[in-house]
């Protein structure tokens, strides 16, 4: 009896049903204490694939998660906001064009037209007057630009928006530089918003004595808080009868397990899936729309993502997402490399010849076959194990994408090959 207990004593405080090494099921009494000499009986054995009465048998959605476990899939948990939006809730977008002043001679020049006529339409509203037809004004000052901003929705009178300003001339640098109010106006051609302000720059341009020196993009600024909405896009949550909520990357597996998830959360059927990026769940009369698409939006799901290699050949740059798989692949890899080489050589004649001096050129030609790099992956290979293949063999980036784009052509590469 005391071995029995220390037995118990080491499972005690995990559960009340414990399993001994024979396979049998034990229930301690609620009421015992360790130390007490009251008997433990043994209950009906149970097999492997048996379970316990006491425990519950699993819902649906686990059942399902189970299923997708069983078949390979890899998932991630998420909540439905930030994977999903819902239809009729979206940003607009704004445009408009004005005018930028205060620079230092980095402006726009005379041959750009239009910044003197809007400086021309812009004194004219001001009520001044230009005897000339704007031949001897001078623009280096300003430059005419182009503004872009994002309307949130729900967005009320008054509110500030971020804004972008780039320039649509040839001004070389909008640093201390001013927006003088803009319009910005919507694709129905009406205005949502005004924007002004001085500009902030991510960069600059310096010039002088015939040399220069440029960081970043100077003909491109933003103004924090530099749009006052003026307009309101109208959009009434209480004229919804349907909700609409609509992935952002189109699954039919995921899409059929949020219609799940929101059914479970809402205690009822009525979400239902309608092709494989949209759940549907219809509005009940007198039905409190915000607080509804405040719990559709903390559901959490279960995302099943697909394969991705995002190759950018202009930059060099690979992204391998982690779930992508591959299969048992040989790859031979070499390379020929040519360089022409061409030298400006000086022909002197001697002191005492009638020759003249003559600039030779001078061209060689180096040819090297790099040896064939051999990279075997065999079954059940995982991208890490291809990422320090190649970089034993030296490979660039140049040449990993040249690989890449090979074994997606034979099929060793089970993902989407995105080029940017």
């Amino acid at each position: 009896m005391i071995g029995l207990k220390l037995k118990a004593r080491q499972i005690r405080e995990g559960s009340r049903l414990l399993q001994v090494i024979t396979g049998l099921w034990l229930t301690l009494p609620a009421g015992l204490a360790f130390g007490q000499s009251q008997s433990i009986q043994p209950v009906q054995a149970i097999s492997a694939v048996q379970r316990p009465a006491a425990v519950p048998e699993k819902t649906t959605m686990e059942a399902r998660a189970a299923q997708a476990v069983g078949l390979g899939l890899a998932s991630q948990r998420t909540r439905i906001k930030d994977v999903a939006s819902i239809e009729g809730i979206r940003d607009n977008q704004l445009i408009g064009y004005g005018l930028v002043v205060g620079l230092r001679g980095t402006g726009d020049t005379q041959q750009t037209v239009y910044p003197v006529q809007s400086l021309l339409s812009t004194l004219e509203r001001l009520g001044v007057t230009v005897p000339t037809a704007g031949g001897s004004l001078q623009v280096k000052n300003m430059a005419a630009v182009f503004v872009v901003a994002t309307l949130p929705p729900f967005s009320r009178t008054g509110s500030r928006l971020d804004i972008t300003v780039s320039s649509s001339g040839d001004a070389r640098s909008l640093e201390g530089g001013v927006l003088l109010m803009t319009p910005l106006y919507g694709p129905d051609g009406q205005i949502y918003a005004q924007a002004q302000g001085p500009l902030v720059l991510g960069g600059y341009q310096v010039t002088g004595g015939g040399s220069s020196r440029q960081m970043n993009h100077p003909t491109t600024a933003r103004i924090p808080s530099g749009a006052l909405v003026e307009r309101t896009v109208p959009f009434d949550l209480k004229q919804m009868h349907m909700i609409n909520v609509v992935l952002n990357d189109a699954d039919f597996h995921t899409v059929e397990r949020m219609a799940g998830a929101i059914n479970a959360v809402l205690k009822t059927e009525r979400a239902h899936a309608s092709d494989s990026r949209r759940v549907e769940i219809p509005v009940e009369p007198e039905e409190d729309v915000p607080a509804l698409l405040d719990r559709i939006e903390a559901v959490e799901i279960d995302v099943f993502p697909k394969a991705r290699v995002v190759v950018n050949e202009r930059t060099g740059t690979v992204v391998i997402g982690g779930k992508v798989r591959l299969q048992p692949v040989s790859i031979l890899h070499g390379g020929l490399s040519i360089n022409v080489i061409v030298e400006n050589q000086v022909s002197q004649p001697n002191a005492l010849a009638q020759g003249a001096t003559q600039v030779v050129q001078q061209t060689t030609l180096q040819a090297q076959d790099k040896p064939v790099n051999r990279i075997e992956l065999k079954e059940g290979a995982t991208v890490e194990d291809l990422v320090q293949e190649l970089q034993q063999i030296g490979a660039t980036a140049r040449d990993v994408i040249s690989i890449l784009q090979g074994m997606k052509e034979a099929g060793a590469l089970e993902a989407d090959l995105e080029v940017l």
